[in-house]
């Protein structure tokens, strides 16, 4: 049996987590791969003395990019730079890429897609959205025979486990938060999952995969949970929903998209409702096989290092051939501002006159859904009836009794 030689980049928690699987399930990963794979490089600015394979650590790049038995490289550093650089040099010199880089591929996806292509090997990349979750690969090949139109659901662990502390045990955004970061599930600075960014970043991705072209982070309207209250679950739950922080992007019949990333009211019998801490899922709609749910732990350091492996054992048994996973570059105005879409909205105030206000509201909406909370605490909370969402906002915002107002999304 031939023997493949592989570089890993960054040895980190995913990092360590890829040459753990790869050294103690050599054999059983020998047999699916039709070789025996080698790690013969892990490339780390840091020192790791003590280690079965301390020798293998180097901290020049231009070993790995030089060495022409090197035939896949695991790029598992995160961030844009050096990663872009590095797997983009790689890719030229005719080495197949494996990465876990969610921010890598929302960003510069398409370009190295084409360069793989160009150079007849290999950029995948199947642990960016769901960690451990199989999802791009599914999508790519079980769904090709689908026209994909919907794509949408809860791609992040961290702002998951907030929220769901905060409808199950009533804490306070700023104590769910406080656990998170204690249990290790959010970072010190938690600004790439509460604001929304690593969602926004799988979006892309995902909506990049099932309708063909590239969508970029900026073209995605992004925001994050750290304005819900207490008081906006208590509202949801009366009314039968709960919030979740959604990913969403939808084909629409000109052929363009839309794309967002917003914490919204999910009704108590949609499947996401019930994904609760650090769980994921992603809901895919397609015209022949429905509704399709890939569910599971989207993070965590051996389930998103299996997905990479994986990776690793389709690039060893394809070195001489492209795989399925492509699109097309995006362009300007390709996702469509959402707020020209029709949606429905929740909306919380604080009144002076609660009957007052209310009377406003229905001389606007004339059938507002009101939520009644049981006490009278100076505040109303309503849905709104299906809109364009820039008319339902100027609606809202003609209630002159309303202040300090609340608007979230209606997931239907």
């Amino acid at each position: 049996m031939q023997t493949v030689n592989v570089a890993v980049m960054g040895h980190g928690v995913v990092g360590s987590g890829v040459v753990e699987v790869l050294l103690s399930h050599d054999k059983s990963i020998a047999v699916k791969a039709k070789s025996n794979i080698n790690v013969k490089y892990i490339l780390d600015l840091r020192d790791f003395p003590g280690l079965d394979y301390s020798d293998r650590f180097i901290k020049d790049f231009d070993l790995i990019l030089k060495d022409d038995s090197i035939k896949v490289v695991v790029e598992v550093m995160g961030g844009i730079h050096p990663a872009y650089d590095y797997v983009k040099a790689c890719l030229e010199a005719g080495k197949s890429v494996c990465t876990s880089n969610k921010e890598l591929v929302a960003a510069y996806g398409a370009e190295l897609l084409k360069i793989a292509g160009e150079k007849n090997v290999n950029f995948l990349f199947e642990a960016s959205v769901g960690g451990g979750i199989p999802v791009l690969r599914p999508i790519a090949q079980c769904l090709a025979a689908n026209d994909l139109y919907e794509v949408f659901g809860i791609l992040n662990g961290t702002t998951n486990f907030i929220l769901t502390k905060m409808i199950k045990d009533n804490m306070s955004f700023d104590d769910a938060l406080a656990l998170a970061q204690q249990l290790g599930y959010a970072e010190r600075n938690p600004s790439a999952d509460v604001d929304g960014h690593d969602t926004c970043r799988k979006i892309c991705i995902l909506a990049s995969l099932c309708f063909g072209k590239h969508v970029y982070p900026e073209q995605v309207r992004t925001e994050g949970i750290t304005k819900i209250t207490l008081s906006d679950v208590e509202y949801a739950d009366i009314a039968g929903y709960v919030i979740k922080l959604i990913g969403y992007s939808k084909l629409l019949d000109d052929g363009k998209i839309t794309a967002d990333v917003y914490p919204a009211l999910v009704a108590k019998n949609n499947q996401l409702a019930g994904v609760d801490d650090v769980f994921n899922a992603v809901m895919v709609r397609g015209d022949a096989v429905g509704d399709v749910l890939f569910y599971g732990r989207g993070a965590g350091k051996l389930p998103t290092a299996s997905a990479v492996v994986a990776d690793v054992i389709d690039c060893v048994k394809h070195l001489q051939a492209r795989k399925y996973l492509s699109w097309d570059c995006g362009f300007e105005d390709y996702v469509v501002d959402s707020k020209t879409v029709k949606t429905r909205l929740y909306v919380r105030a604080e009144v002076d006159d609660t009957l007052d206000a209310k009377a406003n509201i229905f001389g606007i909406f004339d059938d507002a859904e009101f939520i009644i909370a049981g006490k009278d605490n100076n505040e109303v909370a309503f849905i709104t009836p299906a809109g364009v969402e820039a008319e339902l906002k100027e609606k809202i915002a003609s209630i002159k009794q309303l202040r300090n107002i609340s608007v979230l999304h209606v997931l239907d």
